[in-house]
């Protein structure tokens, strides 16, 4: 679907407005301790539909803070892991999928960016990509923010690229140019059995904090410059259905393998929703 004008009508005014400040702001009130947080928690959940009862806990007034409540963890028997290769990792609704054309990847109509450009300016890293195939998943308010494994893999870097926050709603996808590759992001380098695995897990306004199970806290960071963290000597292996990180706020999830990886269901197409563990390979 083509950008609208009420697309660009709704984008136009984030270009102007101190992402990181607004961000940081959230973040901070987001983790205060308060006898209004139940109150802002049902509050959020009657307007975005969010299903509580799929909580491990829940009861509004069990969660200290805003934060608590939005990375709460899921009864795992409501998010089985299929059996497939692969799996989604995360609750969401698939933005883009597809080929990696000479390192192209698609946005939107009229809109596509670079595999280098989306992992930090790694040439020779997007290189192992080329003609293999990408998944774009958006999380919205409502759903689970915790980031899962789409298969087995071995850590072998982290690289945090400082950059834009605009939001990550369909209709900036749409509209902004190079949105996925210009926002903030840490990318996750996995070997799996497979082949190489990029799992990217892009902020965007109000979503500046994003954390990973062997770093903590990534973002927000101190400085601006990007920052590559090696792991090759640690062994982190992490399992199937594994949690590897978590959005503090939701943002989106972009999925890189080689070629040589299982090729993703028929039944995988844009705006279909997902749930963590359901399978996406054939």
């Amino acid at each position: 679907m083509p950008a609208s004008p009420l697309d660009y009508l709704k984008s136009w005014p984030l270009y102007a407005l101190p992402h990181h400040a607004i961000s940081r702001l959230i973040f901070k009130l987001t983790r205060m301790e308060s006898s209004f947080v139940p109150a802002a928690i049902t509050k959020f959940s009657k307007a975005f539909g969010v299903d509580l009862q799929q909580a491990v806990n829940p009861d509004p007034n069990s969660y200290k803070t805003f934060n608590a409540f939005f990375t709460r963890p899921i009864k795992p028997e409501l998010r089985p892991v299929a059996k497939t290769a692969l799996v989604s990792p995360v609750d969401g609704c698939i933005s883009q999928i597809g080929n990696i054309n000479q390192g192209d990847i698609f946005q939107a109509k009229g809109h596509h960016f670079s595999a280098e450009a989306l992992l930090g300016s790694n040439a020779e890293q997007a290189k192992q990509f080329d003609q293999g195939t990408f998944v774009t998943i958006y999380l919205s308010p409502k759903d689970y923010h915790r980031i899962h494994m789409p298969c087995a893999g071995t850590l072998k870097q982290q690289v945090h690229v400082p950059g834009r926050l605009f939001s990550v709603a369909p209709h900036t996808a749409r509209s902004v140019p190079n949105l996925f590759a210009r926002n903030e992001r840490v990318v996750a380098l996995f070997d799996t059995e497979y082949g190489e695995m990029a799992m990217v897990l892009v902020g965007a306004i109000n979503v500046a904090a994003i954390e990973t199970v062997w770093d903590g806290l990534v973002t927000p960071p101190k400085g601006k410059k990007r920052s590559i963290k090696d792991y090759t000597d640690q062994n982190i292996s992490l399992e199937k259905g594994q949690e590897m990180g978590r959005f503090n706020m939701g943002s989106t999830v972009i999925l890189l393998f080689t070629q040589d990886a299982p090729k993703f269901s028929n039944e995988m197409i844009s705006e279909r929703p997902l749930i963590m563990g359901q399978a996406i390979s054939g």
